[in-house]
Order: structure tokens, then sequence, then C-alpha cells
């Protein structure tokens, strides 16, 4: 295979850099299916990633991207062929195996997922990572049992990748929905996403007590640390939590009071070794559920020469909704 565009991090004595340049087809891992790549995402795991921030990366040279879309160009799996629509999140893509930040991709064909029927490749990866982790977040809250007659529902980091295709959902759905953020201009976005109120930040981000005033039936949490401790203590008794992100840390300063005095559920969410199963439900049901014009509304696209310039806002914070980038 011929060399092809594709960013590349790449261990140092001081650190690690970053560069697009040119990456020989020859070493690519291992695979059954080689996909031609015309569509990835930025997600918060790849700003960590492409700046060093945390140790993401576990192999180098490294290519970041931890999901892509495309069409497969060669195929040894017995499902795939030449041709056919794809899409791929997780699997350490972009961590421990070549990702998606480039123009080729080769991987296991049982990480893959036919790209559903009415989505082109662009929507899938303005859903990408962050919009597949929400919708297994709203299949676990309804796995619990919990409806929008139980009381409303809070989304933490609400204008984020994973809050924004959350609150679309929550809302497509029928819930009342709280969009918790630090980013009080975006307001107006939220609801236009479908929150019914905004909760600023510092009501979630002081010390955790054990219980709170009672607010919440079900929540989608993105964040962690203290805002999870604290959305913990407000939820309903018999409610759950979805937990999926991480971006206000990974300790949890939370007591077992929500637990084991209002029977509240802290649900995990795992979107990267999701069996086939669950992983093409979560792909149908936002193919089905989720509204085109309210995608467009939280995407951006970008070209695959400025993909690694954004990587520093998106750890900031500084980037709404999803960014979608265009490899070919």
């Amino acid at each position: 295979m011929a060399a092809f565009k594709a960013w590349v991090i790449e261990k140092t004595e001081s650190g690690q850099t970053l560069s697009l340049r040119d990456f020989d087809g020859a070493d690519l891992m291992d695979g059954d299916v080689t996909v031609r790549v015309s569509h990835s995402g930025l997600n918060y795991k790849d700003g960590l990633a492409m700046t060093g921030r945390m140790p993401v990366v576990r192999r180098f040279p490294m290519i970041p991207g931890i999901d892509f879309a495309g069409t497969v160009e060669a195929s040894d799996h017995p499902e795939y062929r030449p041709g056919d629509a794809v899409v791929l999140t997780g699997w350490g893509v972009g961590e421990t195996h070549l990702g998606g930040l480039a123009e080729r991709a080769r991987v296991r064909g049982d990480w893959l997922v036919p790209l559903p029927e009415g989505l082109s490749s662009a929507e899938a990866m303005a859903i990408g990572t962050a919009g597949y982790t929400a919708m297994l977040s709203v299949l676990a809250l309804e796995r619990h049992g919990l409806t929008p007659e139980a009381g409303p529902a809070v989304v933490t980091g609400a204008s984020g990748g994973v809050g924004s295709v959350a609150v679309a959902l929550l809302k497509r759905a029928g819930w009342h929905v709280i969009a918790a953020t630090g980013r009080g201009d975006e307001a107006d976005y939220l609801k236009s996403l479908g929150a019914a109120e905004i909760l600023e930040r510092e009501a979630l981000s002081g010390e955790p007590r054990p219980l709170a005033k009672e607010r919440w039936a079900a929540g989608i949490d993105a964040v962690g640390g203290k805002v999870l401790a604290n959305a913990l203590a407000m939820t309903k008794g018999g409610g759950a939590i979805a937990a999926c992100g991480n971006a206000g840390g990974m300790d949890l300063p939370s007591s077992v009071a929500p637990f084991i005095l209002r029977g509240v559920a802290l649900l995990g969410i795992n979107s990267v070794t999701t069996p086939q199963a669950p992983r093409r439900e979560a792909w149908a049901r936002l193919a089905r559920d989720l509204d085109r014009d309210l995608l467009k509304r939280m995407t951006a696209t970008v070209p695959l020469a400025e993909a690694g310039g954004l990587a520093e806002r998106l750890l900031e914070g500084r980037v709404r909704g999803r960014t979608v980038v265009a490899i070919t």
C-alpha cells in the first residue's frame, strides 16, 4: 500500500511530538479489513492523546483518532466486502492500535459496524464515540426501568460532545432535561437541543454532601469527580445516574448514602469494548431517534490539516458539541 496522510504521535526524550505527515502503508498494524477513511471525529480522549497530558497512547508511533467512518478497500473478513460503508468506535484504536485521523486504517473486522441505513459517513462521525456513548447511557437508564414519568433527567458537561447528544436524545424520549454546564453563554444552544432548564456548574462542583435535596430521577454524567458525587446525592429514590466520562477527574468523593438510603444506582458505561449486539442496537437507535437538524446544529467540520490544532481547545472546554474531521 502506498503512503497516505496521517497525524502521527511520536515519542521523544522530552515527551512526544504531533505532526501531519506521510505514513507508509506497510507500517499499518495487523487486521483483516482495510478502510479508506472518509471522516473521523475529535473526542476528549483524542485531545489527551495528541497533547500527551495523560498516558493515553500505549505504543509509538501512533495515529490518533478513536473513531472513524469510511469504505472498505480490502477484506479477509466474511462479513465485509470492498465498497461496504462501515463505522468504528473504541477497541483501543488511537491508543494501542493505529487510529482514524488518517486516510487509511487497518483493523479487525469484528470491531466494525455496518453504517446504519439512513446515516451518511459524515453524520456517523458527527455522532461519533461521544454520541454513541450517550446512546449507550440512555439505553442503560431504560433497562433500569426509568421513564420520563419518574421525574427530570440531568446531563452534566452538557455543552460537550456526549452532553449535547444526550440532551437531544433524552428530549426526544420525552424527558424534562436539566442541562448542567460551566458555560453560561451556551444556554441558548442547549435549549435549542431540547434542554428545559440550565443548571450552572457551581451547583454541582462544591464539596459533596452524603445526601442533598432530590432534584432528578435520572442522569447522564460525562464529568466524574465532585460533579458526579453531587449528582448522585441529588438523585431521587430509585433513580440512577449513567456515568460515562471523567473530564472532571477519576475520583468519586461520594458515600454509600445515596445507594443504601435512596436505592440510587450508578450505571457504568463502557463504550470501548461493547459487544456487537448492544453496539449495533445503539447505532440503530441513533439512526432512528437522533434529529438530523439538531445533529447539524451541534457539529462543526474541519479538514484533516486542522485537526491537530484543536486538541488544546478541546481539553480546555472551548469546543462546542461535536467536531467532524473530513479526511478526503
